[in-house]
């Protein structure tokens, strides 16, 4: 039988609590953590997004944000110093479905988005 392959990209780790403006609005990221599932981690990522800058009036929203499965934790940098990880993205919807139940319970989130 040929060896398993699978899809790894880079996932370049950004700070916390760091302000990004956007067209409608800011979103920051307050949490990275790694979620044990079936014997291997899940990456994910927190933030919260305010929409205080578009014609339709101001809102907001709490969201996970899904690299994938980790391969290779903080295994290298870019130029700039930031960690860099390599993760298997999530595909398959049932597996995303699992997940997308396991972070809606753990975290305070109105969305959950694969990479």
């Amino acid at each position: 039988m040929p060896p398993t392959t699978y899809e790894t990209v880079e996932h370049i780790h950004q700070g916390l609590y760091e302000q990004i403006t956007a067209i409608g609005g800011h979103y920051i990221l307050v949490k990275e953590a790694r979620l044990p599932f079936h014997g291997r981690e899940i990456l994910y990522l927190v933030g919260h997004a305010a929409f205080d800058t578009t014609c339709c009036g101001p809102g907001g929203c709490a969201y996970a944000l899904v690299p994938g499965v980790v391969r290779s934790w903080q295994s290298s940098r870019t130029e700039e110093g930031l960690a860099v990880s390599q993760v298997e993205p999530v595909r398959e919807p049932d597996t995303q479905n699992e997940i997308r139940s396991l972070l809606e319970q753990l975290e305070t989130v109105q969305q959950v988005v694969f990479s």
